[in-house]
């Protein structure tokens, strides 16, 4: 796909529920790890397609602060996986023009996984091709919370009267708060369900649910949902006369 092919109707801003990782592998009679490092390979190809799709921006739930209730083998793999891709990634995405965002609660995280985060914020802060962001350690219901006791504090020093706060106001408190909200959000593996993630900001954005197992989400596969979302009749509560 050529930029001219590019629909101005098409998603400025896709987030992706990366799931299927585990069940890919033990199809393939693989430990879970070897699905997530498989997986890992799709993030980069995505990230790679977007400027092609007229995506600008992206963003892609990674993990949760539910799967902390996995083994602590997998959780483990995760950290070091996820440490391992931004060493590997990081100088890559940057010669790509990618400005890299991670959401969520990074004190929960080791030191040196928060370190790497921060270096790669810093190194690619002034990139504008693509917006990734990474939600690591992130649950909506806890960005929320968080989100509304730094409100609290506001209201509670005088900095910002209770009648001030408006969805606008909240939102600015989120973790996403320098980012437009997702026109699209992807689920692969066959699940239907949105799992905590970006609750407040998908209130208008249109789902796909996909059968496809994150690790074989090609560029077509994602093309072909991109292209779908073209094709819909967004009135955003309104009624076309």
């Amino acid at each position: 796909m050529s930029a001219v092919d590019i629909n101005p109707n098409g998603p400025k801003h896709v987030a992706i529920i990366m799931d299927g990782n585990g069940r890919w592998a033990t199809q393939r009679n693989r430990p879970r790890l070897f699905g997530h490092q498989a997986g890992a390979k799709r993030v980069r190809q995505a990230v790679e397609t977007c400027p092609q799709l007229g995506v600008k921006y992206l963003t892609m739930f990674a993990f949760s602060t539910e799967n902390w209730k996995r083994t602590q083998s997998e959780v483990s793999g995760l950290m070091a996986l996820f440490r391992r891709y931004i060493q590997r990634e990081a100088n890559y995405l940057h010669r790509l023009g990618t400005r890299v965002r991670f959401i969520g609660d990074r004190e929960k995280l080791d030191k040196k996984l928060q370190a790497l985060m921060d270096y790669l914020e810093k190194l690619t802060e002034k990139n504008d091709t693509t917006h990734l962001t990474i939600a690591l350690n992130y649950g909506a219901r806890d960005e929320v919370t968080r989100a509304t006791q730094r409100l609290a504090v506001e209201i509670a020093e005088k900095r910002l009267l209770p009648e001030q706060v408006n969805s606008e106001v909240l939102a600015s408190f989120l973790d996403t708060y320098v980012l437009p909200d997702p026109d699209l959000v992807i689920r692969t593996s066959g699940e239907a369900r949105i799992s905590n993630f970006l609750l407040w900001q998908s209130a208008y954005a249109e789902y796909e649910f996909i059968d496809t197992h994150w690790p074989d989400f090609t560029p077509e596969v994602f093309t072909s949902v991109v292209a779908r979302y073209g094709s819909r009749d967004r009135r955003f509560g309104a009624v076309k006369a």
